[in-house]
C-alpha cells in the first residue's frame, strides 16, 4: 500500500473523530486532498488524479450513501486503482464531550440530543467501517498522535524509517487502542502507596530510585530489551514505518512512566528514532 505512487485514500468516519486532522496529515505526506467530495464525482476525480489523492467523505457529504460509495470503490479496485479506506472512530461519550466543549451542533442531531446524532451517524457509516483497511480510534489520541499514525501508514516509502512511539498509560483509564505491543508493569512495587512519592511521576528522581530498587525490575528490563532487539529490524524489513510500544501500570503515573524512560534511553543509545508520550501524566488535547 505505501509503495503505490498514485494511491487513493478515502478518509471517513464519525463527525468529531479527527477527519480534518487526518486529511492535513496526508497533505503533509504529499497527498492532494479533497474534502466533502460528492460520491457521484469520486470516480471522475480519481481517474483524473496525477498524484496520491486523499478524499474526505462522510455522512455530511452531499448525496452520501455508504452502499453507493462502496460500489464506486469496488469498481475502482477492479480497475487496479489502489484505493483504501481510513475510518476515524471514537467512543460515543468522548464525541459527545467534544461537541459539548466546542459548542458545535452535531450535523445529524438537528434539535435532538447529540447522542442521537452520533448513534444515527454510527449506523449510517457501519458498512464503511466494516470495509476499512485502517481503523483509528481517536478517543484518547492527541492531534500529534493521529498525525504520526497516518504519516507512518501512508508516508512516502523512500522517506520512511522505522520509528518507535513509546507510551506510558494507566490501565484504569483504558488500553491505548493504537498500541502494537503492550507490556504490563503492575508487578513492580507501587510508589503510589508512599505518601511523599504519590504526587510525583516516574520522571522524578525519588520515584526512579524507589522503582529501580525493586529486585524484579532489572531482570524484566533485560528480557524486554532482549525481546525487542531482534524484533525491531524484522518490523522494519516488513515495511512497517512506526511501532507503538505501550507500557501500563495502574494509574499511568509512576511505574509505566519510569519503564518508558528506561526504554527511551535504550533506544537513544541504539540511535533508533523514537518519540514519547506519557498519556496519563499530562493529558493531551483531542484531534
Amino acid at each position: 500500500m505505501n509503495e503505490q505512487t498514485h494511491q487513493v485514500v478515502i478518509v471517513t468516519g464519525l463527525s468529531g473523530a479527527g477527519k480534518s486532522s487526518a486529511l492535513r496529515a496526508l497533505e503533509d505526506a504529499g497527498f492532494e486532498t479533497v474534502d466533502n467530495l460528492p460520491v457521484a464525482l469520486l470516480q471522475a476525480v480519481v481517474t483524473a488524479r496525477e498524484a496520491p489523492l486523499a478524499v474526505g467523505i462522510d455522512a455530511r457529504t452531499r448525496d452520501f450513501d455508504a452502499a453507493r460509495l462502496l460500489d464506486v470503490i469496488a469498481r475502482l479496485q477492479a480497475a487496479k486503482v489502489p484505493v483504501s479506506i481510513v475510518f476515524l472512530d471514537a467512543d460515543s461519550e468522548i464525541l459527545g464531550q467534544r461537541y459539548t466543549e466546542t459548542r458545535r451542533p452535531h450535523p445529524l442531531a438537528d434539535d435532538l440530543p447529540v447522542t442521537v446524532g452520533i448513534e444515527t451517524e454510527r449506523r449510517l457509516l457501519a458498512p464503511l467501517r466494516g470495509q476499512a483497511e485502517f481503523v483509528i480510534d481517536t478517543s484518547r489520541l492527541a492531534a500529534a498522535d493521529l498525525k504520526r499514525i497516518v504519516a507512518g501508514q501512508y508516508g512516502v516509502a523512500s522517506q520512511r524509517q522505522l520509528r518507535i512511539f513509546l507510551m506510558s498509560f494507566g490501565y484504569r483509564n483504558g488500553l491505548p487502542r493504537d498500541a502494537d505491543l503492550v507490556f504490563d508493569v503492575r508487578f513492580l512495587k507501587n510508589p503510589h502507596y508512599v505518601q511523599d512519592l504519590r504526587p510525583q511521576s516516574g520522571m522524578d528522581s525519588e520515584v526512579a530510585d524507589y522503582i529501580s530498587g525493586d529486585a524484579a525490575l532489572t531482570p524484566f528490563l533485560e528480557r524486554l530489551m532482549q525481546l525487542l532487539d531482534p524484533l525491531l529490524p524484522l518490523y522494519e524489513a516488513e515495511g512497517k514505518s512506526y511501532l507503538t510500544i505501550a507500557v501500563g501500570c495502574t494509574g499511568g503515573q509512576h511505574r509505566s512512566v519510569y519503564v518508558v524512560e528506561r526504554l527511551k534511553a535504550w533506544l537513544a543509545r541504539k540511535k533508533i528514532p523514537f518519540s514519547v508520550r506519557h498519556r496519563d501524566v499530562s493529558p493531551q488535547p483531542a484531534p
